[in-house]
């Protein structure tokens, strides 16, 4: 028996959502543990043994310890019965494409947006001073990124990543992505990223949309 799930999370963090969101929608027992970032909980020493990187979120499913939102989803994807295919398929070469979506977020989408989001609002949330010329940089990756999200990992006949008719756990992972920048623009009078709106981008916008409804209202 491995025990109860428990999962390390701030709902603050687009990661922790993926991670809660994929659980709740798969029925996966599990035990919630908010991790607090802007008390500076991530930094206790209490979660340092859960995750050394002390980073939200984390797992713990017996005696196996697991950071990093990607690899969490791969996991909770692989270790429960009963979870759909689609969400990481079992034939290797889909998997591997899924991989490189995922890759490829973190090193732009992601590397975009959150420096873009700390450096213009969230900063003084989390003991940060905000800084303009960081987030001028930010916004340049981020608007890239969001052109080759429409373009090329968009571009199928599919409403989802990679031109397929069912979400995967890398759609997922890129839609909380995409909802943290909606509420930024809608709530944050501060944020003033002009180009950013799914106008702009229809593949974004359709499967931004598809999404969220294939997924109910876990988000």
């Amino acid at each position: 028996m491995m025990g109860k799930l428990k999962v390390y999370a701030d709902r603050m963090s687009q990661p922790s959502r993926a991670v809660l969101i994929f659980c709740r929608f798969n029925g996966i027992d599990f035990e919630e543990i908010k991790v607090d970032i802007s008390k500076r909980h991530h930094l206790s020493p209490e979660f340092r043994e859960v995750n050394p990187l002390q980073k939200v979120p984390a797992i713990v499913h017996g005696s196996f310890n697991l950071s990093e939102s990607h690899a969490i989803l791969v996991y909770l994807a692989s270790a429960f019965p009963g979870i759909a295919d689609h969400w990481y398929p079992s034939d290797l070469y889909r998997r591997a494409k899924i991989i490189s979506v995922m890759d490829w977020h973190h090193s732009n989408l992601r590397h975009g947006a959150v420096n873009y989001v700390i450096n213009t609002v969230l900063g003084p949330a989390t003991g940060r001073p905000l800084n303009p010329k960081a987030a001028a940089e930010a916004e340049k990756v981020l608007l890239s990124s969001l052109s080759k999200l429409e373009d090329i990992w968009l571009n199928g006949d599919g409403h989802f990543l990679l031109g397929v008719s069912q979400p995967s756990i890398a759609d997922l992972s890129m839609v909380c992505e995409l909802m943290q920048l909606e509420i930024s623009l809608l709530e944050g009078k501060s944020y003033d990223l002009k180009d950013f709106h799914f106008v702009h981008y229809s593949n974004i916008r359709d499967n931004f949309l598809h999404a969220k409804t294939s997924s109910c209202n876990h988000y």
